[in-house]
């Protein structure tokens, strides 16, 4: 790998991460666009890196709601000790986003293998990206819009974390499953995506730093370089992805997304008909 190629995976780490389009599955299938070694073929090389980039945007969301996450701890440690302050809308909040991480982290754990050594491929990838294209449009369609984290329980939390399960199918998106589902309850797209991406931050740093000491032998001296500067380069660009979709979702809609999403599943099915990528 060498620094243009990671500067790219990186920025498309970075761009697709919060976006409600599949990072891994972007990422897979820039690699293998780009040949790049030991990513592009069948080895765990490529379960260490996306692991490590996607720590960097994680790391992204973290600074980006530090405010968010600091007053929800506080209000969580001030109310487990006491009793008084388990009325405070943000230690009930604080519960939900905990509730709502469960179910991808027990999924991940339970078909982990399974996943990556059998359905990670870009077969996959392709039908997923255009199926669950097509749910984010009903959701978006169908969705009141109506509801904001105000009106969180403990059923809507779960609805968030269900959606957030499936994606540990490769090509769901994390972001737009779990996006999909709060629209699906009736909340306000800006909401949907504030709690779906709160929601991830547990998920994704387990999963990421699981996956980083499981495979990260397998990243050679060159491949290590390169994922460093991956992973620096998804942060930056996915701070600045973060703050433009929330602008950009007070006032639009998802169906960009949606667009892009099945444009690309329909070319990947058509270029791996072809034989011009292999799954």
């Amino acid at each position: 790998m060498n620094f243009l190629q990671a500067i790219i995976l990186g920025v498309v780490q970075g761009l697709t991460e919060f976006l409600p389009v599949s990072s891994s599955a972007h990422v897979q299938i820039a690699s293998e666009l780009m040949r790049v070694p030991g990513l592009s073929d069948e080895n765990s090389s490529t379960t260490a890196f996306i692991a490590t980039i996607q720590l960097g945007t994680e790391l992204a969301v973290i600074l980006y709601f530090a405010k968010d996450i600091w007053r929800l701890m506080r209000a969580w440690f001030k109310g487990f000790f006491h009793f008084e302050a388990r009325i405070e809308q943000d230690y009930k909040l604080s519960w939900l986003v905990i509730v709502a991480s469960l179910p991808v982290g027990i999924a991940g754990l339970a078909f982990r293998h399974f996943i990556e050594e059998t359905v990670r491929t870009l077969w996959v990838i392709a039908f997923t990206l255009i199926i669950f294209g097509i749910v984010l449009y009903v959701a978006d369609r169908s969705g009141r819009h109506s509801k904001t984290a105000k009106d969180l329980n403990w059923n809507s939390a779960l609805l968030f974390g269900f959606g957030q399960m499936l994606s540990v199918i490769p090509g769901v998106s994390r972001s737009g499953a779990s996006i999909s589902f709060g629209l699906f309850a009736g909340f306000k797209r800006v909401d949907a995506a504030r709690f779906a991406f709160l929601i991830g931050i547990p998920a994704v740093l387990a999963s990421g730093i699981l996956q980083f000491q499981a495979s990260y032998a397998n990243l050679d001296s060159e491949q290590l370089s390169g994922t460093i500067v991956a992973t620096i380069t998804s942060f930056v660009v996915g701070y600045l992805v973060i703050a433009g979709l929330l602008k950009y979702l007070s006032r639009g809609s998802f169906l960009p997304f949606v667009i892009w999403r099945v444009a690309v599943g329909v070319l990947l099915i058509v270029l791996l008909s072809l034989g011009l990528v292999q799954a």
